[in-house]
Order: structure tokens, then C-alpha cells, then sequence
């Protein structure tokens, strides 16, 4: 059974920096990507960041420059490290893992396991 927990939100000034961690236990086969997603209030989810199968790294414009997402393959985590934390940053930050289809005429890496989320929030 594939779990994934969040831990490291909280409440900080604008200006601050939290690292977030997501534990992944169970095995995902056909992983291809681990992400973070946000949901900030009335806002629907959407992904800032993003590593992929061959270690390369994607992040939103909004996060670009700020956010650092890295994985600790031995620890079996994944990390999101936020610096300059602005209150647009506000929300629930929800760590997922992707998968690829197992049919031969659907191999779409889509992301299939979800965390409970943690929330962080920033303060002026």
C-alpha cells in the first residue's frame, strides 16, 4: 500500500523559508515523477513543482527561483525547500507520486497517489 506524508508546514512572515518533507512508503510501479501541489483558499489545485523519472526538475513561474524540490532516494523522501516566502504562498501543500498506465495503449504518467496535505501560511 503506497502512503505519502507530509510534514514541515506552519505559519511564517513573509520573508521566511520552510522545508517540507514528504515520506513515501509501499512501491510504486511505473513511478515516473514525485510532485508538490498547493491549494490555496478558493483556488483549485494546482502543481508548483515537480522531479522527474530522470532527475530533472519542473517548477511553476509563480515559485521559479524560490523553491528548491529535491529527493533523498535512501530516505525515500521527497523535500520541498521554500525561501522568500511571499502570502500569495498561503495554502494546503500536497505531496503526490505519478505513475504510468500498465495497458499497452495507455501509458500516460499521471499522478495517482495523493498525501493528506500540510499546511503552510505566510504572514506580512
Amino acid at each position: 500500500q503506497v502512503q505519502l506524508l507530509e510534514s514541515g508546514g506552519g505559519s511564517v512572515q513573509d520573508g521566511g523559508s520552510l522545508r517540507l518533507s514528504c515520506e513515501v512508503s509501499g512501491v510504486i510501479l511505473r513511478r515516473c515523477g514525485l510532485g508538490w501541489y498547493r491549494q490555496a483558499p478558493g483556488k483549485e489545485r494546482e502543481l508548483i513543482s515537480a522531479i522527474n523519472a530522470d532527475g530533472s526538475t519542473d517548477y511553476a513561474n509563480a515559485v521559479q527561483g524560490r523553491f528548491t524540490i529535491y529527493e533523498d532516494n535512501a530516505a525515500k523522501t521527497l523535500y520541498l525547500q521554500m525561501t522568500n516566502l511571499m502570502t500569495e504562498d498561503t495554502g494546503v501543500y500536497i505531496c503526490a507520486a505519478a505513475s504510468r498506465g500498465a495497458a499497452w495503449h495507455n501509458r500516460d504518467c499521471r499522478y495517482k497517489f495523493w498525501g493528506q496535505g500540510t499546511q503552510v501560511t505566510v504572514s506580512s
